[in-house]
């Protein structure tokens, strides 16, 4: 088909074409109106025709939901969502045997999207019969109501028949359902359903089950039956690593320390990341200049403000350290003492009191309700430390220079 040829051939370079237009990450879809296609190819709009390989074993996008760019070896593995990675892998490989349900969790713009679309692309490559589908939580919902608005009886029927009859589903932001009574209530029997008959079922969220507040028992059980893993913030390598990625996939040649500039003040998620490289592609290519540090700053003076001070706050300082150590929050404010954890958490209370106006108490609260006395001690082995540990006294040079880069 035409439409697959071009998706194959040019998606890329279309998809950065509107994106450095827009001075923004975008994602393309091509919509295929039925009246063009062949009479011969719309006669069964439904699984079926995939199943009966009347697509000659291409992948059939419209009908599984499935983002042509989300891939496992378009995604970068760090030790930020290395086991989410090897999960989705193992799901891929074994669809209703490894781990069903999977269920992936962290904040927005980490990859959690990409890990399930790229499960899916693995499997119907595997296996061109495989009945795969792809929804948002919304889209899901919206298909609910409409059925039940509709007041008829066989459109809930073919809504049921949609859901059920795939091989693998998957569900993103599934939190969004919780607390809609027709909705959950319709996802909770197909949920039952596909899972007796061993097909595979995918989530995401942004928390995992234990706190979602208003999550009934009952989909609480069901979703930690199976495994649940997480998908953390990227650390500076993995960040230096997607930037790398993403240049290389546009045929760029960019500096090292443009990518580090990048890398080193945008953290949150990797949306953010690459709107930040693709705002400065377009800086480049709309004004005619090179990608240079000097121009990459310019790009970006309205997302990243390199002199003005940054108000260092505890949890600031927290995150700063863990990147730095390679070490979990959750970590950190647990009752854990074995060395790799200690150190870092001390360096905190040490910061927290040099750089906040935090009392030892409200440091200690913010560490997992530590005593003030545990505070003060946990200080006084850093200040004795730092006046003979070089390689100590670096870390924390590194890390007051991430905190604020104009100290």
């Amino acid at each position: 088909m035409a439409l697959q040829y071009i998706i194959n051939h040019y998606m890329d370079f279309i998809k950065v074409t509107i994106s450095e237009f827009l001075e923004t990450m975008v994602d393309v879809t091509f919509i295929l109106k039925k009246d063009t296609i062949n009479n011969e190819e719309t006669q069964e709009d439904n699984f079926e025709e995939s199943r009966e390989g009347s697509y000659k074993g291409t992948i059939n996008y419209e009908q599984s939901n499935l983002n042509p760019k989300y891939r496992f070896d378009t995604f970068v593995v760090g030790s930020n969502n290395k086991f989410a990675h090897s999960a989705s892998l193992a799901v891929a490989e074994s669809p209703g045997i490894s781990y069903n349900p999977l269920f992936l969790y962290g904040g927005p713009g980490l990859g959690k999207t990409h890990l399930m679309h790229s499960i899916g692309h693995f499997i119907m490559e595997h296996d061109h019969k495989a009945k795969v589908l792809y929804v948002t939580s919304e889209q899901f919902t919206n298909e609910v109501i409409e059925s039940i608005r509709s007041g008829k009886t066989e459109s809930m029927s073919k809504l049921r028949e949609k859901y059920r009859r795939v091989d693998v589903l998957m569900v993103d932001d599934v939190q969004f359902i919780i607390g809609k009574e027709s909705t959950q209530e319709e996802f909770f029997h197909t949920f039952n359903e596909l899972h007796q008959a061993g097909k595979q079922i995918i989530l995401s969220s942004d928390k995992p089950p234990k706190e979602m507040e208003t999550l009934e028992e009952r989909f609480r059980s069901r979703f930690e039956m199976g495994l649940i893993a997480d998908i953390q913030s990227p650390d500076y390598e993995t960040r230096m690593a997607i930037l790398r990625k993403n240049a290389e996939n546009y045929g760029k040649n960019i500096d090292d320390e443009v990518i580090d500039y990048i890398a080193t003040n945008i953290k949150s998620n990797i949306r953010e990341l690459e709107g930040a490289y693709n705002k400065i592609i377009a800086y480049s290519r709309l004004n005619n200049v090179d990608v240079t540090l000097e121009n990459a700053m310019e790009a970006l003076k309205d997302i990243i403000y390199p002199d003005k001070s940054k108000v260092i706050t505890p949890q600031l300082i927290i995150d700063t350290v863990c990147e730095q150590y390679g070490t979990k929050k959750d970590d950190i404010i647990s009752k854990k003492r074995n060395s790799e954890i200690v150190l870092p958490r001390q360096i905190i209370m040490y910061l927290c009191r040099e750089h906040t106006d935090a009392s030892l108490e409200e440091i200690g609260r913010t560490l997992g309700k530590k005593d003030h006395t545990t505070v003060m001690s946990g200080i006084n082995k850093i200040k004795q430390k730092m006046a003979f540990d070089e390689e100590l006294n670096k870390n924390i040079d590194i890390i007051m220079k991430k905190l604020n880069p104009s100290l």
